[in-house]
């Protein structure tokens, strides 16, 4: 098992379980490696043809393994470029990846504030956690999370070590509830996040954030979100959004979904959006932000797996191109190994490239 495990590397999951296994391999894979190598000494002592085999086997499960760490070491030395292309230059104390963060298991908690924000016509309300910027004097910057979970489910504490690790970097974070679907349809959770970025303006005072310096970022369903209200919505407080394997473009997923491919996309796309498109035109337009995207858009940074059996790395792509037309400073991050949820082990390939990524951006467009 153990030596077959690092052909996830090369392969695309085919169910939920192999996504979960292949994120296991491709983020955890360096501490994996030990094992093979304690099999290489088993087979070194067996000796004789045997021995030769097990060494080699190991070996190249070895290889494998370490494979999403030497990409990302190959992508570290050319991503402070790309970014300082994209959104000019920023001074960070660290680099985008290093060997000795990758024993690192958390990042250290900061204290979190549990506060309603909306009620949006029920009676249970709408709730955000807030995590206060550490280490900062004066106003703020806020980012403002928003959760995926394909649209019907998940909820604001998801992969919360990022909004720990932000605080401690000088950003206040909020991370948002909203409604969910089928018993809600877009935009009403367009109209929630709205809703959270008014109250939190509303109590800029007490909660210690400057009112004119949001940047809203969202994983997955999340990430369709931000892009969506960030580019619909136009608040000129919002001075950019940060996109994690997305989907931007829902007439594009409605055309390569199936109903019984690994999400059940298409269930999920008609009950988050009223229906097909034939029938519900208007909402799979403007929560795409492939269709709605201007010239005017804030500063978007997109990170995205091309390995992500969930949503096709081509939605980024395809995003990336259109505000490269419309001359939106914008950067996509492609990691070659990476699968949906990459971001889940902080200090992993891919945890330390995206954060490094995101201070950047962050560095840049909250100055």
């Amino acid at each position: 098992m153990v030596a077959t495990a690092p052909v996830l590397s090369l392969v695309r999951a085919h169910s939920l379980w192999w996504w979960k296994f292949s994120l296991l391999v491709h983020e955890f894979g360096h501490f994996l490696a030990v094992i093979p190598l304690l099999l290489i000494g088993a087979g070194w002592a067996q000796g004789g043809r045997l021995g030769v085999v097990i060494c080699w086997v190991n070996f190249v499960a070895i290889l494998l393994l370490l494979r999403p760490v030497a990409q990302a070491v190959w992508i570290g030395l050319r991503l402070p470029a790309k970014l300082e292309q994209a959104f000019g230059r920023a001074t960070l104390p660290r680099t985008p990846f290093s060997w000795a963060a990758l024993p690192t298991l958390g990042a250290p908690a900061v204290p979190v504030q549990t506060r309603e924000f909306a009620r949006a016509g029920r009676p249970d309300a709408l709730l955000l956690d807030f995590y206060p910027a550490l280490s900062r004097d004066g106003p703020a910057p806020c980012v403002v999370v928003i959760h995926g979970g394909g649209w019907d489910n998940g909820d604001r504490t998801q992969l919360a070590g990022m909004n720990h690790w932000l605080a401690r970097r000088g950003y206040a974070v909020a991370a948002v509830s909203y409604r969910l679907a089928p018993d809600h349809i877009w935009p009403a959770q367009a109209d929630d996040i709205e809703a959270a970025l008014a109250y939190l303006k509303q109590n800029v005072r007490e909660l210690g954030l400057d009112p004119m310096r949001f940047v809203l970022l969202g994983r997955s369903a999340g990430g369709q979100l931000s892009t969506a209200v960030a580019y619909g919505r136009r608040d000129p407080a919002v001075r950019g959004v940060v996109a994690l394997y997305a989907p931007q473009d829902q007439v594009f997923a409605w055309r390569f979904s199936r109903e019984d491919d690994l999400l059940g996309a298409a269930r999920l796309l008609r009950q988050y959006l009223g229906g097909t498109p034939e029938i519900a035109s208007e909402a799979y337009t403007t929560a795409s932000a492939y269709h709605i995207a201007t010239s005017s858009a804030p500063p978007t940074l997109l990170i995205h797996g091309q390995n992500d059996a969930l949503v096709w790395h081509k939605q980024s792509e395809r995003l990336h191109a259109k505000l490269n037309e419309l001359r939106v400073p914008n950067a996509l991050v492609s990691l070659p190994w990476a699968t949906h949820a990459f971001d889940y082990h902080l200090y992993g390939p891919s945890g330390q490239l995206t954060t490094y990524a995101i201070e950047w951006f962050l560095k840049t467009v909250t100055k």
